[in-house]
């Protein structure tokens, strides 16, 4: 068994094979040839630090040179900073293949399964690109969106740091940057994303323009909300990484009034196998939580470039 380590996974993975490798997996997921676990977490305080520790996982099957694999995502998190890895199993034997240290594509593989749902189902002529929160998913999420779309400009909302971080990401993008308030960016944003901390709602969903996408990855408990009912209201569809796994940690969701949410809500390797029509007019929202699915899948691609497996 291998051990990859977080140089050598920076220096395999990049941001165009991800989101390559996972609109693969997640249509290996909608034809029903990849199955998830769902993520179970423990948690309790140690000498007046809060402790969790999570797992994960996902089986994948063969996709050309890449062979089906077992894997397991583990992760600690000590007062809400995160260490994770990634095991490796082989489909064909049951051996271990690898074990990855994983914080660079964690990173890197919630952007990356945006970005396949933003190309999917985002309109083709897109302008303008709206980011709340100014953390590392909000960088991670402006550098592959402007893969799969031409922006002429990111308008960025942020309780804190907003400024800095325009700045940062216009000199790094190439492209205009401005710090705005939240009114601006839902109003203005053709395609949203909603990357922050935030418990409640970030603006009102009455502001969002027809034909709007929008990406809400912040959360991924029950207990917290980035999106309110009066856009989930509005949505003509709600796309989600998977059924289980968003009836459990998305609080966007779970959180929903009676009747808001209804029958809209598809999962997207179902949507990458069968697209739906989308009209012009039409908001389309997508609520992620992270599924093992994401991690194994480029787990697997970085331990088959390295010869691992």
């Amino acid at each position: 068994m291998r051990l990859i380590t977080e140089a050598e996974v920076a220096a395999t993975l990049d941001p165009d094979s991800a989101v390559a490798a996972l609109r693969a997996a997640f249509a290996q997921h909608g034809r029903g040839q990849a199955q998830v676990l769902a993520r179970h977490r423990a948690t309790t305080h140690h000498e007046g630090a809060a402790l969790a520790i999570s797992a994960m996982g996902a089986i994948l099957g063969t996709d050309g040179e890449l062979p089906a694999v077992l894997g397991t995502k583990v992760y600690s998190a000590r007062n809400g900073k995160y260490n994770f890895l990634v095991s490796l199993f082989s489909a064909d034997t049951g051996a271990a293949l690898a074990t990855l240290e994983a914080n660079e594509f964690t990173r890197l593989r919630t952007a990356a399964a945006s970005a396949v749902a933003a190309d999917l189902l985002a309109l083709p002529d897109v302008k303008t690109l709206a980011v709340f929160g100014a953390g590392i998913q909000g960088q991670a999420h402006a550098e592959a969106l402007v893969r799969v779309r031409r922006f002429e400009r990111i308008l960025v909302c942020a309780r804190s740091g907003g400024e800095a971080f325009a700045a940062d990401l216009q000199a790094s993008l190439g492209l205009p940057v401005q710090a705005v308030d939240a009114v601006t960016a839902a109003s203005e944003g053709d395609i949203i994303v909603t990357a922050t901390r935030s418990a409640t709602p970030l603006f009102d969903g009455a502001l969002v323009k027809p034909g709007a996408f929008v990406a809400a990855v912040g959360s991924s408990t029950a207990s917290a909300r980035e999106l309110d009912d009066a856009l989930l209201a509005r949505a003509a569809l709600i796309a989600v990484e998977w059924h289980t796994a968003a009836q459990q940690e998305a609080g966007d969701l779970v959180q929903a009034g009676p009747g808001v949410i209804s029958e809209r809500v598809v999962e997207l390797g179902e949507l990458l196998v069968s697209p739906r029509p989308r009209g012009t007019q039409d908001i389309v929202v997508y609520k992620s939580v992270g599924i093992g699915l994401e991690d194994v899948a480029l787990a697997r691609l970085v331990a088959h470039r390295l010869g691992a497996c």
